[in-house]
């Protein structure tokens, strides 16, 4: 293997002021699977951390703790969300070994989540 063979790209978004927050984990679930629809990729298993059934729990915690946490495990790698519902940002992590436009990946979430982009970074894998 030689240092400069490619091995996918992972794309770091940050969103602020996002409108469609606090989001559940069914508007999560929807999200995953119309990206992955867009982007070509095969959903796998879907796991989330998250509040749901401890209200009291949620209300004790700090902002930058209270929302959803997703990860979306696809067939090439994983896509991961974090929701911080009081402070309206959405930071999502989506690493592949396979290629995808990242601008889809921008633009469809910046939308979904109805939020302004503070943060894109597109890193090559190595």
């Amino acid at each position: 293997m030689n240092n400069t063979e490619s091995f996918g790209q992972e794309l770091v978004l940050d969103l602020h002021d996002c409108d469609a927050l606090p989001c559940n984990r069914a508007f999560l679930a929807r999200y995953f699977t119309q990206l992955c629809e867009l982007i070509s990729m095969e959903c796998e298993d879907l796991f989330f951390w998250d509040y749901e059934g401890s209200p009291e729990e949620y209300e004790k915690a700090p902002p930058h703790l209270k929302g959803t946490s997703a990860v979306q495990f696809i067939k090439t790698s994983n896509i991961t969300v974090h929701t911080l519902d009081t402070l309206r940002r959405v930071y999502i992590n989506l690493f592949s070994c396979t290629a995808f436009d990242s601008e889809v990946v921008v633009n469809f979430s910046a939308i979904y989540f109805r939020g302004s982009i503070v943060s894109k970074t597109l890193l090559e894998r190595k």
